[in-house]
């Protein structure tokens, strides 16, 4: 089992935690990684954060999972399966556990200021800092994405590579294609489908009037070059699909070496499956990709 340990740190005037899993026989590399929840959700605690860093750390892998700043709860309307059989008091009890919220860049300068202290304490942990590398579902590849165009636009500390999963990289999703229209056709009911408007609303609350067009906020479509190599996995039948189809064309533009993965038959989320062949997948993807840089 890993070593467990947890810290607090400061940035954008907010302090967060962040949990190290030291891997039992470390093999150099470190992954900083941000979990998913629409910016207004989601803890360090959730499968999609404790459950990749178990497994990952079980495989020579240190992990500093990052419990940053959520944005305000302005979207909070798209998610009525968040109330289902509890009752308003659990309900506002799970919201108030979350602390303090902010927008961006908050969370994002508080990932850029994770990268950096893992850069720092990499070789404490039986790790390379030279093998230092940042990721994250959904939103949480949003900030990792955010914090690796930080990193390189002030001249490093440099990172090994950029790990995303579902990610979210644009403040307008591309539109779906044929084939992917045809899947969200199929199950319209599916709790990850969003209703519309729903994504738009979650980024607005995201940024409260910062541009959207700022590459830190949402870096898909902006210039990549100089960025580190990166594996993006998407959720085959997921609205934010072609978010991380463009990023990785914006990528390849820039010359960065960029795999991309499509996990067949999943939805977005599917990380939060414990035990799940796709996650279980997923995850050998990651193992690989980290231990290869």
């Amino acid at each position: 089992m890993p070593e467990i340990t947890e810290h607090t740190l400061n940035a954008a005037e907010f302090d967060f935690r962040v949990r190290t899993y030291r891997a039992d026989a470390p093999n150099g590399s470190v992954l900083v990684w941000l979990h998913g929840g629409g910016f207004i959700f989601g803890t360090i605690d959730m499968p999609e954060a404790d459950e990749v860093a178990q497994v990952l750390s079980q495989n020579g892998i240190t992990v500093a999972t990052v419990d940053y700043t959520l944005a305000p709860l302005d979207a909070l309307k798209y998610f009525p399966t968040l109330v289902g059989d509890h009752t308003p008091e659990e309900v506002a009890a799970y919201l108030a556990a979350a602390g303090p919220r902010a927008p961006y860049p908050t969370a994002s300068l508080q990932a850029t200021a994770a990268a950096s202290w893992a850069q720092d304490n990499a070789s404490s942990w039986g790790g390379d800092p030279a093998k230092v590398s940042i990721g994250g579902a959904s939103a949480g590849g949003t900030l990792a994405a955010s914090a690796a165009a930080r990193l390189r636009d002030v001249g490093g500390p440099e990172l090994a590579s950029l790990l995303l999963v579902y990610p979210l990289l644009h403040s307008e999703v591309p539109a779906s294609d044929d084939e992917l229209q045809a899947f969200l056709d199929e199950s319209p009911e599916d709790a990850a489908a969003l209703p519309p408007g729903a994504i738009r609303a979650i980024n607005e609350g995201y940024l409260a009037g910062a541009s959207s067009d700022e590459v830190y906020a949402f870096p898909g479509g902006h210039d990549m070059r100089g960025m580190p190599p990166t594996l993006i996995i998407n959720a085959e039948r997921d609205q934010l699909r072609p978010s991380g189809e463009s990023f990785a064309a914006d990528l390849a533009r820039g010359g960065v070496d960029v795999q991309v993965i499509r996990e067949r038959g999943t939805q977005h989320g599917y990380l939060n499956g414990r035990g799940g062949p796709a996650a279980e997948r997923t995850l050998a993807h990651m193992r690989r990709f980290l231990t290869a840089q």
